[in-house]
Formats: structure tokens, C-alpha cells, sequence
């Protein structure tokens, strides 16, 4: 049974350094699905120039980032010493843990034939005992990003976090959770089965698809039901389609969100302040 979808939006800008993003998650209808708790979305935009420095450097604690960076170069700074820079079609995860600072800078790929920046970021909500670990990370390049073509041509999906069939993603699962970037070519459709009561939603960002018999654009938001198991995307365009979808299971414990940090409690929240501002999370060198 396919399931119904519960709401839809197109997000809300949210500038962030030099950079103008849209705010995607949360948004008026939906806090969360499973455990991601924030998306802000960088539309396609043309950088003429390599911007030299970070974007902010800025603290983070109980959640784990997660950056999918479509097209342009995304080097990551740390106050635990980590350091690297991906290209076209990789991602960077940070877990955050208790606390870390760190800071981006996102440009167009060196690599790359055009100077475009289309990207996504991610927040992923911890559980309470992995929100009191020590930070880790991971930088993912375009090849290392599990890979499976559709049948019949229609295109492929890329498996960036949990799992799909006999696909695995690198990136470190805290509960059950997915990450999928579909990408449908014209007139093709894809038909994806999840498990009851799963949270699930969908971000369009090229194109226009149909999702369980709904006509969608690019830059729209998607939530389904928990209610049926199947969710079938069709391309009835002329031109290419590309999807993300996620979720995973109902995140149960309390959620206090504020600023850069998401802990259990009010009082979780305050340490997390106080130790930041007491020097605790280390520094970027």
C-alpha cells in the first residue's frame, strides 16, 4: 500500500555566512523525521571567485552533521584536529559528541568543468549516550558513496546513509536511519518499500516528479505517513529528476534544541553553553 503524504513545504531562507540557503527542516509541519532534526538547502548559485577563510567558525554538541555537497569543494576545519576537503558528490559526517568547534568553507570544485555550488546539510540527532562521546569524523569523496543503477536505464540511487538491498554507507549508523539520493532520468519511475511506521519524507532538488500520485517541484519538501509501506517516484518530465529521501525510525528520547546544540534536557543545554564558553571544546588551529 503506498503511503499518503501528511504535508509539504518549500522551506524559508535562513542566510548563513556569505552564503543564501534555504531552511527546509524543521519547518511549520514537521520538526523531525527519525532522527534528522535540521536541513538547510544551498540552491545551484555560480561563484566566480574562491572565497579564502572559513564561513564562521561556530560550536556544535549532541548531534552529528552530515554535508552532501552535489556540486563544489567543501573543506572542513576542527577544533579535534581534523582536516580535509571534498569534492563533487562526497560528503563530510562530524559527530559532534560533547562538543567541538568547527567551521567550512564551501566553494566551487577546482576539480569540476564549472564554477557551481549546489549542496545540503544535514543534522542528525543523536541518542543521549552517543550525545556524551568524544567527537569523530569522516570525509566521504564521490567514490566511496555506495552506488546501484535502476533497472530498465531509469537511473541510479546512491546509498549516503543506512542501508539499501546489498548496499552499505560508510557513514556511522546510531539507529535506523536512511539517506537516499535518487535520480530518475525522463519518463521513468522507481518504486522504494520501507518498513511500517518508518519516518520518512523527501526533498526534490532538480525537476518536477510525481510521488505517490502527487506532481511535486524542485525545492519542495515531502512528509509521508507511517501508515503503508511503498512510495513510487515517476519522472513524466522530458528532463532528468533528482530526490532525496530519508528518515528512519520515531527518535522517542526528549528533544531540547537550542542554538547549535540539540541535548535531552534544559539542563543539558546549559552545560553545553558553559562549557563552550569555558574553553572546553578546544580550539581550531
Amino acid at each position: 500500500m503506498k503511503k499518503q503524504i501528511s504535508s509539504y513545504s518549500k522551506g524559508h531562507r535562513a542566510d548563513v555566512g556569505p552564503l543564501s540557503i534555504m531552511r527546509i527542516l524543521p519547518n511549520r509541519y514537521s520538526g523531525k523525521v527519525g532522527a534528522f532534526v535540521f536541513l538547510d538547502y544551498l540552491p545551484p548559485v555560480v561563484k566566480e571567485k574562491v572565497h579564502v577563510g572559513g564561513m564562521g567558525a561556530h560550536p556544535h554538541r549532541g548531534i552529528a552533521t552530515l554535508s552532501y555537497i552535489f556540486q563544489g569543494q567543501n573543506e572542513h576545519f576542527d577544533s579535534s584536529g581534523n582536516y580535509a576537503k571534498v569534492h563533487s558528490g562526497g560528503m563530510q559526517w562530524m559527530k559532534a559528541g560533547n562538543g567541538i568547534i568547527h567551521d567550512e568553507n564551501l566553494n566551487y570544485d577546482t576539480q569540476a568543468d564549472n564554477k557551481i555550488v549546489h549542496s545540503f546539510q544535514f543534522w542528525i540527532n543523536l541518542p543521549a549516550a552517543n550525545k556524551a562521546e568524544m567527537p569523530a569524523y569522516l570525509a566521504v569523496q564521490a567514490n566511496q558513496v555506495p552506488k546501484k543503477t535502476l533497472a530498465d536505464e531509469s537511473g541510479f540511487i546512491k546509498v549516503l546513509v543506512g542501508n539499501y538491498d546489498n548496499l552499505s554507507a560508510i557513514i556511522p549508523n546510531y539507529t535506523e536511519q536512511f539517506l537516499y539520493h535518487i535520480h530518475l532520468e525522463p519518463g521513468k519511475q522507481f518504486s522504494i518499500y520501507l518498513a511500517d511506521k518508518i519516518e520518512v519524507a523527501s526533498f526534490i532538488f532538480t525537476g518536477k516528479v510525481n510521488l505517490n500520485d502527487t506532481e511535486f517541484s524542485a525545492g519542495e519538501f515531502v512528509e509521508f505517513d507511517r501508515k503503508g509501506d511503498e512510495i513510487e517516484i515517476k519522472n513524466n518530465s522530458d528532463t532528468i529528476v533528482d530526490v532525496l529521501l530519508f528518515g528512519g525510525e520515531e527518535y522517542i528520547e526528549p528533544i531540547v534544541a537550542e542554538g547549535p546544540f540539540v541535548m535531552n534536557t534544559a539542563e543539558e543545554i546549559t552545560m553545553a553553553y558553559q562549557d563552550f564558553y569555558a574553553g572546553k571544546y578546544g580550539e581550531i588551529k
